[in-house]
């Protein structure tokens, strides 16, 4: 059976947890920020954790992480 091969996009969105879920960047940070508050774009920063209806999802597109 050939290797499966990973779907490039979502492996540069998501990244595994060490408690197996997987955490992704935030979405509206890469321009047009003049209008948002501080308070909203201080928000956008880090990571979170991805919801579980989408992780059966991820787990197909990342067959080997």
């Amino acid at each position: 059976m050939p290797k499966l091969k990973t779907n490039r996009g979502a492996a540069k969105r998501f990244r595994k947890t060490a408690s197996g879920g997987y955490k992704r960047g935030h979405a509206f940070t890469s321009h047009i920020l003049t209008k948002m508050s501080q308070k909203r774009k201080r928000k956008l920063r880090g990571t979170t954790q991805v919801k579980d209806a989408d992780v059966k999802a991820i787990k197909q597109m990342l067959p080997y992480s």
